[in-house]
């Protein structure tokens, strides 16, 4: 029974051992392909399109921006987030960057440029409720995770795109002044792939039991 339980355990870490292969083979394939408009909501909502690289056009609404908690290799501070109207009528929140601590919302809205903006980056999925850690308190204006249709109940702007973008490049005719400059192009792509190590532990436990029935049998 044992042995049959550690043979099973081994091969579903090889066939995980594929699925995660295939999965970072796709994202490396989508952050260095060329951008695509941005897919329509209902679209959004039923695939997969975790790292899709898209390009997108409209006006940031700065009034709106809110800080999310971030840490990163600058330190720790903020993720600044700031809804984006599209031509079309749509509004998406884009991550236009880290920001560091001691930022305020009021000063890293008014780093977003007026006019016509474009923004190419990664759609990342909504991280709805807050960290591992800490819930996000929307009545306190604090946030530990880019959970968008959080921020725009609580900005008040309306319906918006289940998802966000972490901004990689930003153009604009008429850039913001002002000594706040989000930094953009920070997201983390990791995906832990142990699952060959896992394996190998199952196989060996596996060969182990089967090593010590022979042995027990050979002694009966």
């Amino acid at each position: 029974m044992a042995i049959a339980l550690f043979v099973g355990l081994g091969v579903w870490q090889v066939q995980r051992l594929h699925w995660k292969h295939a999965l970072i083979a796709r994202v490396d394939a989508r952050v260095h392909a060329a951008p695509v408009p941005l897919p329509g909501d209902d679209r959004v909502r039923a695939d997969d399109l975790e790292y899709l690289r898209v390009r997108v056009s409209g006006a940031y609404e700065g009034d709106a921006t809110a800080l999310v908690r971030a840490a990163t290799d600058y330190g720790t501070g903020y993720w600044a987030m700031t809804p984006l109207r599209l031509g079309d009528g749509r509004q998406v929140w884009i991550n236009r960057g880290f920001v560091p601590a001691g930022t305020s919302a009021k000063s890293a809205g008014a780093s977003a440029p007026s006019g016509t903006v474009t923004v190419v980056g990664l759609l990342r999925r909504n991280e709805p409720g807050g960290s591992l850690l800490q819930a996000n308190r929307p009545a306190d204006d604090r946030w530990y995770s880019r959970d968008v249709q959080a921020l725009a109940a609580a900005r008040r702007i309306g319906p918006v795109t289940p998802a966000f973008v972490d901004a990689q490049q930003e153009r604009c005719i008429a850039p913001a002044s002002g000594s706040v400059r989000p930094i953009p192009g920070l997201t983390q792509i990791h995906f832990p792939d142990n699952h060959l190590m896992y394996a190998l532990t199952w196989f060996t436990m596996a060969a182990l039991s089967a090593g010590g029935l022979v042995h027990a049998w050979r002694r009966a």
